[in-house]
């Protein structure tokens, strides 16, 4: 069975993220970048699968600049067996990143696609369901719980009211949640192996994929910061803040 995860560059986590000064976006200039975490878990999912006999080759793709190989990179030294890069330096939309990955399954055919369930830099979750709906896969999105059997995989996920289980026939769409897996890390041997697996560099052009989008940023800006809290000598004193200075009752 191949797998196909989707990965996505992304600012690293640990980094305080700073807004340009004239409010166009991010300011990325020197910034450390990472994977996307919920990406590192669908390739960690993927690689178990591997492991137990279940699937026979992982290809991982991400979409972005030519620095995301470096996220492939790091990807085939957790496991995968080989990579492919869409070359795109737009700004992509959910809807043109999910149009992109359509053109990628249709032309590998996976049985399985895995995808974080959003990243931490647009927060949209919107991809994978985007993916869902172009290829007419089912899908069991917020996954905390992955297992195939035969032509059939079933997926807890997380829910407001608990957990739900979805049986889904294969091929399907899979995005992962924090609850899945812990992410391993890459050894200093299999990082000097992911060296030398394929990594294949396409363009949307080549792909047949329009990625023109109908939204444009108009600003972006930091969230206002939080004023420092107070102590109260009584829950009358604040009952009194919270009406009179909050305005919340």
């Amino acid at each position: 069975m191949k797998v196909l995860v989707a990965v996505k560059r992304v600012v690293d986590y640990n980094v305080k993220v700073r807004v340009k000064a004239d409010n166009s976006g991010v300011d990325l200039a020197n910034v450390k970048m990472s994977m996307n975490p919920f990406c590192e878990i669908a390739v960690e999912e993927a690689v178990r699968l591997k492991e137990k006999g279940v699937a026979t080759e992982i290809v991982v793709v991400s979409i972005g600049p030519t620095t995301a190989q470096e996220q492939l990179r790091t990807a085939l030294a957790l496991g995968a067996d080989r990579a492919i890069l869409v070359e795109s330096a737009e700004e992509l939309t959910s809807l043109a990143v999910a149009k992109l990955l359509k053109a990628v399954v249709d032309k590998e055919q996976p049985q399985l696609v895995i995808l974080g369930k959003q990243a931490i830099d647009s927060d949209n979750n919107q991809t994978g369901q985007m993916l869902a709906a172009l290829t007419g896969y089912g899908q069991g999105t917020f996954a905390s719980k992955v297992e195939v059997s035969g032509d059939k995989v079933a997926v807890t996920r997380e829910i407001d009211g608990g957990a739900q289980t979805v049986s889904l026939k294969l091929p399907a769409i899979v995005t992962t949640d924090l609850r899945l897996n812990e992410p391993r890390y890459a050894s200093l041997p299999n990082i000097m192996k992911a060296k030398k697996k394929p990594l294949e560099v396409l363009t949307p052009d080549a792909l047949g994929v329009s990625t023109a989008s109908t939204n444009k940023t108009v600003k972006v800006e930091a969230p206002a910061a939080r004023s420092a809290g107070i102590k109260v000598k009584s829950v009358a004193e604040l009952v009194e803040k919270l009406k009179n200075e909050a305005k919340v009752i």
